[in-house]
C-alpha cells in the first residue's frame, strides 16, 4: 500500500533540521519501500504492507530514536485520500488566490477544528472540514490579513497539531499517489 507521510515543523527558519537523505535512509531500514521526498519540508512517500497503525508508531519511535525535538506528523495511506477528495466541495476545485490543507496529526480533536470553523466569522475565505484535513481557501491575496486565517488560526490550540501544505504541494502529493483529481 502506498502512504505519505507529512512532518511538521521541520527545516523552518534553520530550526529543527531535518535533512531527507538520512531520514529516507531510516526509513528503508525500517523496511519500508520506494521512499522518495518532495522538497525539504517533510513530505515523505513509501510503500509498505504493514497497517497504518503499526505505521505510525514505528515512526514515532523512529523519530524520537533519531531527534532530539518532537516532530509532530501526518500519516496517510493512498486510498484514505482518494476518500478525502472524493468529498471535497466544489469550490475547493476552482481558482482562490491562495490554498492550504491543515493535516490532522493523531491528537488533533477533530471536533475542537469543526466548532473553530463554525464558531469563527470567515471574511474573503472559505473552509472545510474532512476526515484527515481541513481545506482553506483564501479569495483575494489583498484581504489576506483580514482573514481569520491570518488572524485567528495562529491562535487556535490546536494550531500546532497540523501540518499545513499550500494547494501546490497539495496537488503534487495526489499526483505522486496517482490520485484522480481536478484541482
Amino acid at each position: 500500500m502506498e502512504y505519505v507521510l507529512l512532518l511538521r515543523g521541520i527545516n523552518v527558519g534553520g530550526k529543527n533540521k531535518v535533512e531527507m537523505s538520512p531520514l529516507k535512509l531510516y526509513l528503508q531500514d525500517m523496511g519500508l519501500t520506494n521512499v522518495s521526498s518532495y522538497i525539504n519540508s517533510g513530505n515523505l512517500f513509501f510503500e509498505s504492507n504493514e497497517p497504518i497503525d503499526r505505521l505510525h508508531t514505528l515512526i514515532d519511535q523512529l523519530l524520537k530514536t533519531h531527534y532530539t525535538f518532537g516532530i509532530p506528523f501526518s500519516l496517510l495511506s493512498k486510498s484514505q485520500l482518494e476518500q478525502e477528495v472524493d468529498h471535497l466541495p466544489q469550490w475547493w476545485k476552482e481558482d482562490y488566490a491562495r490554498k492550504d490543507v491543515l493535516f490532522y496529526t493523531k491528537d488533533v480533536d477533530k471536533t475542537e477544528v469543526q466548532s473553530f470553523i463554525q464558531h469563527t466569522e470567515l471574511r474573503f475565505e472559505k473552509a472545510y472540514c474532512g476526515d484527515l484535513a481541513t481545506f482553506w481557501v483564501k479569495e483575494d491575496e489583498r484581504s489576506f490579513l483580514k482573514t481569520a486565517y491570518h488572524k485567528e488560526l495562529l491562535k487556535a490550540p490546536f494550531y500546532r497539531l497540523v501540518t499545513i501544505r499550500n494547494g501546490r504541494t497539495f496537488d503534487y502529493i495526489l499526483d505522486k499517489l496517482g490520485i484522480s483529481y481536478q484541482g
